[in-house]
């Protein structure tokens, strides 16, 4: 495979997305659909600027996090805040189906490219804006970050002890669930397009924050109808009884699911405890839930008395569903994601591969080859823009002059 082209095959092969936007959230969108066939262009400032190229994590010079995550895609270089740039822009658009971006509400009609202007370029584009809080609304011109999607739907107050703060974990999670809102927009507006061409292409107004608190779905209705507000509880869930992490005797994290009566029972019987589904206190799971402390007491003493191996066969031999808490390493080593190939290596021209999730999910008939890692900056501008017409003098002018 040269580098500049990327052949495709899936079920968005044929789909052509400019990905303009910046960091996680939105890329990933765009990501996820290269995965699927789409051909991605990512544009980015000539400076290669974008905070993703200094995100952790990062060895030597190369930018790993932008490597995975902006893997699949062709990369060209354009400042379309400059009125060249902007002109090339919107040269461009009539090549793409969906227009992908990130930028504080307003910023791009700022730079003179609205709605209107998008659509008199291309009317048929989709437009995927990806935004901390969405277009409208008294916080629609703030910044979003991961950390305020979380903190602000309602998702980090869930997380941490009963009696501690709340927490955030070690990843942008906010990013990942709105980038996957995002690729299902896109996905959702290619069937409409398909379906009925004539229409006029889609802007999508998409809230990060929205995202998060639409997976949170139960929380709103719970609060009406029972006067609730879900609190922290640590691992433990307070909705099904038993299921928490375990310390096994030699210091091994599990955890169990008991989410029904019957794997109540089998973990009963892995207990050696077959009388205890017939306690009252225990015998439902509404029952389970109000005497928490008990039954989750019960199981964690019993799980401390068991090094990991024996604790492992008891609750296999029962059919009781748990598992060892993974760290990569464990995932890396794990026979059934070695066999199920759920960890590819990505071609990389500098570091010759690297390791990165598989393209999820998998489609029958689908090329299984792996994409490329991230583009350098500006790695596919001829290829791109002599797509657009554009001669290699003026090419070699524009760049110059700091356009592309």
């Amino acid at each position: 495979m040269n580098s500049t082209t990327l052949p495709r095959s899936g079920p968005l092969a044929g789909v052509r997305i400019l990905d303009m936007a910046t960091v996680i959230a939105a890329p990933f969108s765009a990501t996820l659909c290269a995965d699927l066939g789409a051909d991605v262009v990512k544009l980015e400032l000539p400076d290669g600027s974008d905070a993703l190229r200094g995100l952790a994590p990062v060895k030597d010079e190369h930018a790993l996090h932008w490597k995975v995550t902006n893997r699949g895609k062709r990369g060209i270089s354009l400042d379309v805040r400059k009125p060249q740039g902007r002109e090339l822009f919107l040269r461009l658009l009539p090549k793409f189906d969906v227009l992908v971006e990130n930028f504080r509400t307003g910023t791009l009609d700022r730079w003179g490219l609205d709605m209107e202007t998008l659509h008199a370029a291309n009317p048929r584009l989709t437009v995927l804006r990806l935004t901390g809080f969405g277009q409208t609304g008294p916080y629609a011109g703030r910044p979003g970050f991961a950390r305020i999607f979380e903190a602000m739907s309602g998702f980090a107050h869930l997380t941490g002890e009963p009696d501690g703060s709340p927490q955030h974990m070690n990843y942008p999670v906010g990013d990942a669930v709105a980038g996957l809102f995002g690729a299902f927009s896109i996905a959702s507006a290619m069937v409409e397009t398909r379906q009925h061409p004539e229409r006029a292409g889609r802007e999508i107004d998409l809230s990060a924050t929205e995202a998060l608190m639409r997976v949170l779905e139960t929380l709103a209705v719970e609060h009406e109808q029972l006067g609730q507000v879900r609190q922290r509880a640590g691992s433990r869930a307070t909705y099904t009884a038993p299921s928490n992490m375990y310390k096994s005797a030699d210091g091994v994290w599990v955890t169990v699911v008991g989410s029904s009566d019957a794997i109540f029972r089998r973990i009963c019987e892995a207990m050696g405890r077959p009388e205890l589904p017939g306690d009252p206190r225990f015998a439902t799971n509404p029952a389970r839930v109000r005497n928490l402390d008990e039954i989750d007491g019960l199981v964690s003493a019993w799980c401390g008395t068991l090094d990991f191996a024996s604790l492992s066969a008891a609750l296999q031999r029962h059919e009781v569903p748990f598992s060892k808490v993974y760290g990569i390493d464990d995932v890396l080593a794990d026979p059934h994601f070695q066999a199920r190939g759920a960890i590819i290596r990505l071609p990389d021209e500098e570091l010759g591969s690297v390791p990165a999730p598989c393209v999820v999910p998998r489609f029958s008939g689908c090329s299984e080859e792996a994409p490329r890692t991230g583009p350098a900056t500006g790695q596919h501008n001829r290829a791109v823009f002599s797509e657009a017409g554009l001669s290699d003098d003026e090419l070699r002018a524009l760049e110059a002059d700091g356009v592309i």
